[in-house]
């Protein structure tokens, strides 16, 4: 957790300087809005799923700054940055066998051992977006659509357990990344009025590393809400 907001601590402060420079270089030329700041909050999913494998209320985190670069005499742009996504799956009845250390290979098991069960990743990410909007002066207003990607590195990969044992509260914490793929490459989506809108992404690639597991299929998919601005 140091290790996330220390990186985000130095992605705001790098983008800061980065627009101060630019805000000076635009005041002398025609306003435009940059819509810094994305912030989303959504449903996670594992599409492609084994069909035996249920998932419950999972929750993820997207943050992401990012630089407008206007597309002359049009309502679009472009824009890129970085951010940093995490991602919570839930399975009520099953675990990943992320202690086996005599195979590369990701596997879940049924298991009624615990109360909750957890798969928890978190990426460092490149968004990169075709942007719309009606009033281009004012990102805080008017209609807004974007269409994008993101390429993601994965700096984290846990499970995490709890179970009631003997009347006591246990937990325990797995962390290991040899079973999922190194990048993520996902599709993104934004729609929406001002500050708010709704926002989709799938995963173009696996989750899982692609060896003989029978979790290769998965795809992650995130739908709901994004504030942006600034």
């Amino acid at each position: 957790m140091k290790k996330i907001l220390f990186t985000i601590g130095l992605m705001a402060i790098s983008f800061s300087v980065f627009s101060q420079g630019a805000m000076n270089k635009a005041m002398t030329s025609v306003s435009h809005s940059r819509d810094f700041l994305v912030i989303s909050l959504t449903y996670d999913g594992w599409a492609s799923k084994p069909d035996s494998v249920g998932t419950g209320f999972n929750r993820g985190f997207n943050i992401a700054f990012m630089y407008d670069f206007p597309i002359s005499k049009t309502k679009m742009s472009l824009a890129a940055g970085l951010g940093i996504g995490t991602s919570g799956v839930m399975l009520p009845d099953h675990e990943l066998n992320m202690d086996d250390g005599t195979t590369d290979v990701a596997r879940v098991s049924a298991t009624d051992d615990y109360s909750k069960y957890k798969v928890a990743t978190t990426y460092l990410e490149l968004p990169l977006e075709l942007r719309y909007r009606s009033v281009p002066d004012n990102a805080n207003k008017g209609f807004k659509a974007a269409l994008g990607v993101k390429i993601g590195n994965l700096v984290n990969a846990h499970t995490k357990a709890r179970s009631n044992l003997g009347g006591a509260k246990h937990t325990v914490k797995e962390a290991n990344k040899r079973f999922f793929n190194s990048w993520r490459y996902a599709a993104t989506a934004r729609i929406g009025y001002g500050n708010f809108a709704l926002y989709g992404s799938y995963n173009l690639n696996g989750l899982f590393k692609d060896n003989g597991s029978n979790l290769a299929d998965i795809r992650p998919y995130s739908i709901g809400i994004a504030i942006s601005g600034l």
